[in-house]
């Protein structure tokens, strides 16, 4: 038995502003309406329906332009971060998603939602990964993410000085 709602704000994995949804009905008696994310589908709000989805075209429109925005600026780019490991080479902890966008707000100066990120699990070992982005409207984008080791920055840091001294 499903409860058919017209949503006023759009839901993640449920649907966008201006659908008309069948949901359980303690989900839209507990959580949808009380939160006025939804409205139920009777002959009133189904007059709403056409003025909601003209507002949510109009901010797809925007959210595109920003997402473009934001995937251009980050796109390609490689953000570092040093963490501890043990004599084996073995990292103490990981770099997780809420790391990840700590360091893009630190060197790349952009803030990014959690939910943007598209991580499997956290990363566990030294080396370059690539971090999928999945933005608004659709819209992706990749960047890196170098971990090194404590003690390799040091190390890596010295043989670019050399290179930058030999062109000379």
């Amino acid at each position: 038995m499903a409860t058919k709602l017209l949503l006023v704000q759009d839901v993640e994995n449920l649907g966008r502003s201006g659908d008309i949804v069948s949901v359980k009905p303690g989900y839209a008696r507990n959580r949808l309406v009380p939160t006025k994310v939804a409205v139920f589908a009777d002959k009133k709000s189904l007059r709403m329906q056409a003025r909601l989805q003209e507002e949510r075209k109009v901010k797809a429109i925007q959210d595109k332009k920003d997402a473009e925005l934001l995937a251009e600026k980050i796109n390609g780019k490689t953000v570092t971060t040093t963490v501890k490991v043990d004599h084996d080479g073995h990292m103490y902890g990981s770099v997780s998603v809420n790391d990840i966008l700590h360091l893009v707000k630190e060197h790349l100066s952009l803030t990014l939602e959690k939910r943007f990120v598209h991580l499997p699990h956290a990363i566990k070992k030294t080396g370059v990964s690539e971090i999928p982005l999945r933005l608004a409207e659709g819209i992706t984008a990749n960047f890196s993410v170098k971990v090194l080791a404590e003690g390799a920055e040091e190390e890596e840091a010295a043989p670019g000085e050399k290179e930058a001294e030999a062109a000379e």
